[in-house]
C-alpha cells in the first residue's frame, strides 16, 4: 500500500489508496517540503519508483539524492507537447508508481491562463488514477480563478489546505473520496508524530479566518492571471490618459499581453510589436470570450488595418469599421477536454495514425456541450449583434502565418442569424462546433502531416465576424468581393507586371472568389493593366462572365446562390452600372418585365475598375502591407458603395502569400522531333518557371472517362487518391497528373471529383479542356485550391487540343505500356480509363519526358529525351 510517510497523516486519511492525486494547498512551498520528503522516501524505500516531473521556474523540490527519476519539462513548448510528454512518461513508469509535481501555480503564470491550469489537471489526474499510481500536486491558495480552482476540486482524490500559524503547521482535509471519518475534515495540528484534531474554537478560527472563505461567491469569481494582468494594463493606460502614468511604462506592458492573447511566434511577434499599441491590445482583450490566443486569421485581420492606419491616415475612412469578437484557443481546449475527445484527438500526433477514429472524434465534438458560464458569454456576444448577419470563422494557431495558409482546412460558417433568440443561439453553438470538428477533418489532418505539423500545437481560436454588406429587401450581401495577390503568379500578356498584383473579383459574398465554383467564372483583374483580360473576344467576356451570386437569404435564413439577372432587380438603388456592363447585342425591349431586362447585363465590372479609384486603392493596400510583412501577401476583402462616388473597404483577412521566387526559363531544344512532342499547352499556367524530369505519369483518358457512368467516375477519383499514395512517394519526386475538366470538382460531369489530399503528392496537374466545349478552367488565383497548389510548389496548367499553340499526343498517353495493373493488381479493370507510365520508357529505347514551362510566355511543352 502506498503512504504518506507520515503514520499519523495517513490515520487521518484513512490510508493514502491506489490512484489517489493528492492536491496540496499552501502559502509557500518551504510548507509544502515537509510533507513532500516523507513521501518520497516511502515510495522510494521498497524499490519504488520515484518520479519528479520539474518545469517551474522555482527551487527544485525534490532532492537528487532521493533517487527519483527526473523528468526536465518546458512548458514553452506549448500545452499539447507539455501534456503528450507527459503522458508518455506516466505509461513508462507504470503501476503503482509515485509522482511528485512542480507547483501548479506556475503553470498558469507560463500559460497566462487558470484555464490551461484545470485542463492540465483533468487530464492528467486520471491518467495516474488508471494506473493505480499516486501524485503529489502542490498549488498556491486564493491565487486561482474557478477555471483551475474547480477543476482541481472535482478531479482529485484528496484536497488538504496547509497552514503555518505561529511557527506550526497544521493540515485541514477538505476532500478525501471514498473515505470518512467523525474528525477527518476538521483542522489538524501536526504534533511530533501525530496529528491532533483542533478541539479550540479560538485557534480554528483564528487560523481559518486568516483568509477569506473560498465558498463565497466573490471568492469563487477571483481573478486569475488574465484578468489581473490585463486589468493592471487597463489602469495604466488610464493613467496615461489622466497623466500619472508615462507612456513607456504602457509600452513596457505590451510585449507580455501580446504574448498572452496575441502570437507567441518570434516572426510575427517582432511585425506585430511594431504596430499595436497598448489600446489595441486592450481592445482585443474587451471583446474576447474565454482566453489563450486569438490566432492566426484574427492576428492578419487586425495587423493589417493597423499597418494601414499607421502608413496614412486616409485609411481610417476608407476602411469599413469591424466590430469582430474573438473567441480563445483555450476556450478549444476546454471543449475537447470536457467533452472527452482529447485523447482521440491526441491519436492524430502520430504519423502511423493520424487518421485513425477521426469520424468518431468528430461526432463527439459536433455532440458536445458548452458550460452555463461560457453559453451565456456567447449569449450576450449574440445580443451585440442583435439579427446582423455573422460569420463564425476559423483562426487557428497555426493557420495564415509564415509558411502555413491552411487555406480552406477548416470550416468558416455564416449563421443569418434570423428568428427567435433561442433558435439564434442554437445556430450560433453549432456553427462554432463544426468549425472545432473541422480539426479532425482529412484535408486538415493530411496537410499538418505532409508540412510536418502533427506534433504541433494546433489549437481552434474563432473569429466572429459581422458580414459585410447592405439588406436589400430579403436578401443581404457585399456588392464586391474578392481576393488580392501583392504578386501575380498568373501573366498572360507582355504588358502584365507581375509585382503590381493581382485580383480575383466576384459580386455578392466572397465565397466564389475563395471557393472554386463548377458552375461559373470571376473576373481577374491584373493591377497595373485592369482592362486587359484573360478573354480574347467580346464573346467570350459575357461566356466567361460570372452569372450566380452567393447571398444571405434572410426570410429563409439560409445562404444561397441566386442569379445574377433576379439579384440585381430585387436590389432597390443597387448602383448595378458600376459592376455590369449592358450587352448591346442583346438591346432592351419593351413590355419585357424587369429580371428579363437585367438578363442582358454581364458582369464586367468595368465602371469599377476605370471609373473609380478602387484599383488604385487595392494597388496601394497591397503594396504597403506586403513593404510591412516583407513579403507577398493575400487578401480577402469586400466593397460597398455608399452612393456613387464613396465605398468602404472592409478588409477581412491578411496572411502571407507562400510563393517562391521564379526560376529563370530555360530555352527549349533547337529542334524537337514531331514524335517526341507529347504535349504542347499555351495560356493558363501558374507557377514557378521550371525545366523537370518526370519521374511518374498518372493520364485520364477523357474519353474512357467520359464514357463512365457518374458512380463510376468517383470510383476513378479514390483510385487516383490511392495511386498517387500507394508507395510513400518521395517529396522530390516528380508526379504529373493528367486529366479531363476540372481537378478537384464537385461535380463528375465537369471532371475527376477527387481532393486535394488525394492529389497533394503530385508536381504538375494538367486540365485537359474536353470534357465540354463551354467549358473551360477557371484560373484560380485567391481561392483555397490556388493556396494549396503554390505552398505545394505545383505547376497548374490548362491544355485546349483546339487552340492554336496547343497539340496533344494521345497515341503516347494511351498506347504506350500502362503499369496499372501491375502497381495495383485489384484495379486492372480500369486500365482503359487510368494510364500510369514510369520513367524512363523501355518501349522508346529507355527514354524520359522532360517538362519545360515558362511562366511569363505562359508555354508548356512536354517531350521525351534520351540519354
Amino acid at each position: 500500500m502506498p503512504s504518506t510517510g507520515l503514520p499519523g497523516l495517513d490515520r487521518v486519511l484513512r490510508e493514502l489508496m491506489p490512484g489517489d492525486n493528492v492536491v496540496w494547498q499552501v502559502d509557500s512551498l518551504s510548507d509544502f517540503s515537509p510533507f513532500m520528503l516523507p513521501y518520497c522516501r516511502s515510495a522510494t524505500a521498497g524499490g519504488g519508483r520515484l518520479v519528479y516531473f520539474r518545469f517551474a521556474r522555482h527551487d527544485p523540490l525534490v532532492p537528487e539524492s532521493l533517487g527519483a527519476t527526473i523528468h526536465q519539462l518546458d512548458t514553452g513548448d506549448g500545452f499539447e507537447r507539455f501534456i503528450a510528454a507527459i503522458h508518455q512518461k506516466i505509461h513508462e513508469a507504470g503501476p503503482k508508481a509515485s509522482f511528485v509535481f512542480d507547483c501548479l501555480s506556475s503553470l498558469a503564470e507560463d500559460w497566462c491562463s487558470d484555464r490551461m491550469l484545470g485542463n492540465f489537471f483533468r487530464l492528467i489526474c486520471p491518467l495516474i488514477f488508471r494506473q493505480q499510481s499516486t501524485a503529489y500536486f502542490p498549488i498556491f491558495r486564493q491565487c486561482h480563478s474557478f477555471h483551475a480552482t474547480a477543476a482541481v476540486e472535482q478531479t482529485t482524490q484528496i484536497l488538504a489546505d496547509v497552514y503555518r500559524h505561529k511557527g506550526q503547521l497544521y493540515v485541514h482535509p477538505l476532500k478525501v473520496e471514498g473515505r470518512y471519518s467523525a474528525t477527518m475534515h476538521v483542522l489538524h495540528r501536526w504534533e511530533g508524530d501525530l496529528f491532533r484534531p483542533v478541539a479550540e474554537s479560538s485557534t480554528t478560527a483564528e487560523i481559518l479566518a486568516a483568509g477569506p472563505w473560498a465558498g463565497l461567491e466573490t471568492i469563487r469569481l477571483r481573478l486569475g492571471k488574465w484578468t489581473r494582468t490585463f486589468l493592471h494594463a487597463e489602469e495604466c493606460w488610464e493613467g496615461v490618459r489622466r497623466g500619472t502614468r508615462s507612456v513607456e511604462e504602457a509600452d513596457r506592458l505590451v510585449p507580455e499581453l501580446l504574448r498572452m492573447a496575441v502570437s507567441r511566434d518570434e516572426r510575427l511577434s517582432q511585425l506585430v510589436g511594431g504596430y499595436l499599441t497598448l489600446p489595441d491590445v486592450l481592445d482585443i482583450w474587451r471583446r474576447m470570450i474565454g482566453t489563450g490566443l486569438i490566432g492566426g486569421k484574427s492576428v492578419g485581420m487586425i495587423l493589417a488595418r493597423a499597418i494601414l492606419k499607421k502608413s496614412d491616415p486616409r485609411w481610417h475612412d476608407l476602411l469599413e469599421a469591424h466590430d469582430s469578437f474573438f473567441i480563445g484557443s483555450d476556450v478549444f481546449c476546454s471543449f475537447l477536454v470536457e467533452n472527452d475527445c482529447w485523447w482521440l484527438r491526441e491519436k492524430q500526433r502520430e504519423p502511423a495514425q493520424f487518421l485513425d477514429q477521426i469520424d468518431e472524434a468528430r461526432a463527439r465534438i459536433l455532440a458536445g456541450k458548452f458550460p452555463e458560464y461560457l453559453v451565456k458569454g456567447l449569449s450576450e456576444m449574440l445580443d451585440y449583434f442583435g439579427q446582423a448577419p455573422i460569420i463564425v470563422r476559423s483562426s487557428s494557431l497555426l493557420e495564415d502565418g509564415y509558411g502555413n495558409a491552411f487555406a480552406g482546412k477548416y470550416e468558416s460558417v455564416f449563421c443569418p442569424n434570423q428568428g427567435p433568440h433561442h433558435q439564434r443561439l442554437q445556430d450560433f453553438l453549432s456553427a462554432i462546433k463544426t468549425v472545432y470538428a473541422s480539426t479532425m477533418s482529412e484535408a486538415a489532418l493530411r496537410y499538418r502531416a505532409q508540412r510536418g505539423l502533427l506534433d504541433r500545437d494546433e489549437q481552434m481560436s474563432l473569429l466572429v465576424q459581422r458580414v459585410s454588406g447592405i439588406g436589400y429587401g430579403s436578401m443581404f450581401y457585399p456588392q464586391v468581393a474578392g481576393v488580392a495577390l501583392s504578386r501575380n503568379p498568373y501573366v498572360w500578356h507582355e504588358s502584365i507586371d507581375p509585382d503590381a498584383g493581382v485580383m480575383r473579383l466576384v459580386f455578392g459574398l466572397g465565397t466564389r472568389a475563395v471557393d472554386r465554383s463548377d458552375d461559373d467564372y470571376t473576373r481577374i483583374v491584373a493591377l497595373n493593366a485592369p482592362e486587359r483580360r484573360p478573354e480574347s473576344d467580346l464573346a467570350e467576356v459575357r461566356q466567361y462572365s460570372q452569372r450566380k451570386v452567393d447571398v444571405i437569404d434572410l426570410e429563409a435564413n439560409q445562404f444561397v446562390s441566386r442569379d445574377f439577372a433576379r439579384v440585381a432587380s430585387r436590389s432597390f438603388r443597387l448602383p448595378v452600372e458600376i459592376f455590369a456592363s449592358r450587352d448591346e447585342r442583346s438591346p432592351r425591349m419593351p413590355g419585357r418585365d424587369e429580371t428579363a431586362d437585367h438578363e442582358n447585363l454581364v458582369l464586367t465590372f468595368d465602371d469599377l475598375l476605370t471609373r473609380t479609384p478602387f484599383v488604385a486603392d487595392m494597388r496601394e493596400m497591397l503594396q504597403t502591407l506586403q513593404e510591412a510583412y516583407d513579403y507577398p501577401v493575400d487578401l480577402e476583402f469586400t466593397a460597398n458603395f455608399l452612393d456613387r462616388d464613396r465605398y468602404k473597404i472592409n478588409l477581412v483577412q491578411c496572411r502571407p502569400l507562400q510563393v517562391l521566387s521564379d526560376s529563370p526559363a530555360v530555352a527549349l531544344p533547337e529542334t524537337i522531333e514531331p514524335d517526341d512532342r507529347v504535349l504542347e499547352a499555351r495560356g493558363a499556367v501558374i507557377g514557378r518557371s521550371r525545366v523537370n524530369h518526370i519521374d511518374r505519369l498518372v493520364y485520364v483518358s477523357p474519353s474512357a472517362y467520359g464514357q463512365l457512368p457518374l458512380g463510376e467516375r468517383y470510383s476513378i477519383a479514390r483510385l487516383i487518391g490511392r495511386l498517387l499514395h500507394v508507395d510513400r512517394p518521395q517529396p522530390s519526386r516528380q508526379v504529373m497528373l493528367v486529366g479531363p475538366g476540372r481537378w478537384g470538382t464537385t461535380t463528375p460531369s465537369l471532371g475527376v471529383p477527387v481532393s486535394f489530399a488525394e492529389i497533394d503528392t503530385a508536381r504538375i496537374l494538367c486540365e485537359i479542356v474536353a470534357m465540354r466545349e463551354d467549358l473551360v478552367p477557371d484560373v484560380s488565383l485567391g481561392t483555397h485550391f490556388f493556396n494549396d497548389l503554390v505552398e505545394m510548389d505545383m505547376l497548374y496548367m490548362a491544355l485546349f487540343p483546339k487552340r492554336e499553340g496547343n497539340s496533344w499526343n494521345r497515341a503516347f498517353f494511351e498506347q504506350t505500356p500502362n503499369r496499372l495493373a501491375e502497381i495495383m493488381p485489384g484495379e486492372a479493370k480500369w486500365s482503359h480509363v487510368v494510364h500510369v507510365l514510369d520513367m524512363p520508357l523501355a518501349s522508346r529505347g529507355g527514354a524520359v519526358l522532360t517538362l519545360n514551362a515558362n511562366a511569363m510566355t505562359q508555354q508548356v511543352v512536354c517531350y521525351l529525351e534520351r540519354e
